[in-house]
């Protein structure tokens, strides 16, 4: 019997020792090295339950092709914009935040282990306040003072954040009772119009901040490596692997802060900025949103100008800057001009059904009330019949094929009566 004891001894060995607290810290301190403490190794601080980590970003230091001082110049002079993006209640002091969590999938049993914000402060330096979990038994504590550092903010700003990074945080609040107003605070999630104005195939943080900024980390720590880092931290009590996290976790927070400039930047500028017809369309469609007419024209018509494909064939971007441009137009009543942007679309190769169905309607209608021509509305009538079009919508336009017939044949007896010579 005592053999066996050994053996089970010598296979499950007793954890060794935490070391002895530090003055003034809570007892909710993890076990960690004595020669390898999270104030050595992270280089922060215990603070209201949780572990800090503040850090700034010099402002004549670069990130990418531009110094941080220059980021901060550029988000002032466009927080006026953020609205556009982020609804009405949007304003500075803008804050960048970012999880770091024990899965990438979410779901109740992931836990935010380390959160990170970030902002421009008074002197044009990128400041960070990350906040990490050092152990399980503390997530309330480190939940109750995140939320009292995101109540300062005018907007949150995040990257995924709306699908990701704020569900998350509301279910654990739910799940230890505590209250979290996120509705109150306006939120930017920069991945939406992302997609909109920088289109591709690749439309993550790190994508967006090699092809934009110009900037390729050297040594960062792959994204799917972070949860089992932070498991061999909690497991062994060595900070170490947590390095690399953190600083992770700082260089997105200052990407994410470069592209909330240059979108604001952007959308305060106007398509004289704009570098792709890509860009230019998301403006239009950015600015037709809020009822800035004169703005959508032109973004939508710079567009059609940067389309590298000529005129008829297939490109995705000119087919919806020219559709954009022609309900501009028709939004003021310049029917002939929304008329010559229908006929461009459909005569581009390949152009969507649902398009040409649109666009030969919008023509029918111009020439049957606008400027009447009934020939050829009804030749734009039978030709939006044939593409494809819903039971619905093929009934309305039979009634208006049947309208034009009638007046064709009113308008041929009138042209053949003879005029009376008094």
């Amino acid at each position: 019997m005592s053999a066996l004891a050994d053996r089970i001894r010598g296979i499950v060995k007793a954890p060794a020792p935490a070391a002895m607290a530090p003055p003034g810290a809570p007892t909710t301190q993890p076990a960690v090295s004595s020669a390898n403490t999270l104030e050595r190794t992270l280089g922060g601080e215990w603070r209201s339950g949780c572990f800090l980590v503040e850090r700034r970003r010099d402002p004549n230091a670069k990130h990418g092709r531009e110094p941080i001082a220059g980021l901060a110049e550029r988000l002032d002079r466009s927080a006026l914009e953020a609205p556009l993006f982020a609804g009405d209640g949007a304003r500075p002091p803008f804050l960048f935040f970012d999880l770091e969590t024990t899965g990438l999938s979410g779901g109740a049993g992931t836990q935010a282990f380390l959160v990170g914000c970030g902002w421009f402060a008074d002197d044009g330096a990128f400041a960070t306040r990350q906040f990490l979990l050092t152990r399980p038994a503390d997530e309330r504590a480190l939940l109750e003072t995140v939320r009292a550092e995101l109540a300062r903010a005018g907007a949150l700003v995040s990257f995924n954040g709306k699908s990701f990074d704020a569900p998350l945080l509301e279910t654990r609040y739910a799940f230890h009772r505590v209250q979290w107003d996120r509705d109150r605070l306006p939120h930017l999630d920069v991945l939406h119009p992302a997609r909109r104005f920088w289109t591709g195939d690749d439309c993550s943080l790190g994508a967006l901040e090699a092809r934009l900024l110009g900037l390729r980390r050297a040594g960062d720590v792959a994204g799917f490596e972070v949860p089992s880092r932070y498991f061999q931290f909690i497991r062994t009590g060595n900070a170490q692997p947590l390095v690399a996290v953190l600083e992770h976790n700082r260089q997105d927070l200052l990407t994410l802060a470069a592209l909330t400039a240059r979108l604001l930047h952007l959308s305060r500028v106007g398509v004289s900025e704009a570098r792709a017809a890509g860009e230019a369309l998301a403006l239009g469609r950015i600015y037709a949103r809020a009822a800035l007419e004169d703005r959508a024209r032109d973004a939508f018509t710079r567009a059609i100008v940067l389309c590298r494909a000529p005129s008829g064939a297939f490109d995705p971007i000119r087919i919806e800057s020219l559709r954009g441009l022609a309900l501009a137009w028709r939004r003021v009543r310049r029917y002939e001009e929304a008329a010559s942007c229908w006929r461009q679309l459909i005569e581009v190769r390949g152009c969507p059904a649902n398009i040409v169905r649109e666009a030969t309607e919008a023509l029918a209608i111009h020439f049957e009330h606008r400027d009447p021509d009934l020939a050829a509305a009804k030749q734009f009538a039978l030709r939006g019949l044939t593409a494809h079009a819903t039971p619905c919508a093929q009934q309305a336009t039979r009634h208006r094929l049947a309208r034009l017939d009638r007046k064709l044949t009113a308008q041929s007896r009138m042209s053949s009566i003879p005029e009376l010579d008094y």
